[in-house]
């Protein structure tokens, strides 16, 4: 938990929106979730939301979670399927469980006052058989009580502006927030891209090929490269760009820094 903590400590100087609380894959973090968002809302200024998945829970476990994160003054949920846990390679709902986001954000909305945000999928989620489809999905979040979308990463902005007019076309009003993933080092943007399907430019997967054994030189090439995605992103009239940090602060930092968000100096190291 540390390590998460002092990211946020280091951040919260640019003053975001919110920050959101993820799940390890399958769900494998569900405790640690809870416990801090809580620190989060007990220790300081900042609202936080906390994600919620399916994997592995019955209705009634969801719902004591909830309850747990209401009791503790959390009013912000990010509804998702969830991933399969490791070793499955397709998502099975436990017995009683939740087989969609869909279902969730409706049970939610049904049983709680949360303000509740969705996923969607600049390059269409990997088990939608095409785009429309897709959409439809994409649809069905809000008219289940979704107020506003969060994107999959992506690193070509092209299928962020092709998913908006799409999503715009197709009757979607709620605000759309662009999410960030900052490259680190070339094997993780390689497994990250391989698992939700979004692609990697070829002239990019070629500089992270010749990069691969400089860890330093990579992360440089991550925050320059997020720079420039999130200024055009910001200059296109963007609603908002979620950034994902992994617990990470110094690449968040500099971009932000980069777009002037706050003085070169003091700048976190990890």
């Amino acid at each position: 938990m540390p390590a998460v903590f002092r990211a946020i400590d280091r951040l919260k100087a640019f003053r975001p929106d919110f920050v959101s609380v993820t799940y390890g894959a399958g769900g494998t973090t569900q405790a640690l979730t809870e416990e801090i968002v809580a620190r989060l809302k007990r220790e300081t200024d900042l609202l936080p939301m906390a994600h919620l998945t399916c994997v592995g829970q019955t209705k009634g476990e969801i719902h004591g979670v909830l309850t747990r994160l209401e009791a503790v003054g959390i009013e912000n949920i990010i509804a998702l399927r969830g991933d399969p846990p490791r070793g499955q390679s397709s998502f099975v709902p436990v017995k009683g469980g939740f087989s969609h986001a869909t279902e969730l954000i409706e049970y939610i909305r049904g049983n709680f006052s949360s303000g509740i945000a969705a996923a969607c999928y600049p390059e269409g989620h990997t088990e939608s058989p095409d785009l429309d489809i897709d959409m439809e999905h994409t649809k069905r979040k809000l008219e289940a009580g979704a107020e506003f979308l969060i994107t999959q990463l992506f690193y070509d902005n092209s299928y962020f502006f092709s998913f908006l007019d799409r999503a715009r076309k197709a009757g979607i009003q709620a605000p759309i927030l662009a999410g960030v993933l900052p490259i680190l080092n070339t094997a993780q943007v390689r497994r990250f891209t391989a698992l939700c399907g979004a692609t990697v430019p070829p002239l990019l997967d070629q500089r992270l090929g010749e990069l691969a054994d400089d860890s330093d030189a990579v992360r440089e090439l991550g925050i320059e490269l997020a720079t420039q995605q999130v200024r055009e992103l910001w200059d296109s009239g963007v609603e908002g760009v979620h950034f994902y940090a992994l617990n990470r602060s110094y690449s968040i930092s500099k971009i932000l820094t980069n777009l002037g968000f706050l003085e070169t100096s003091r700048l976190p190291t990890d």
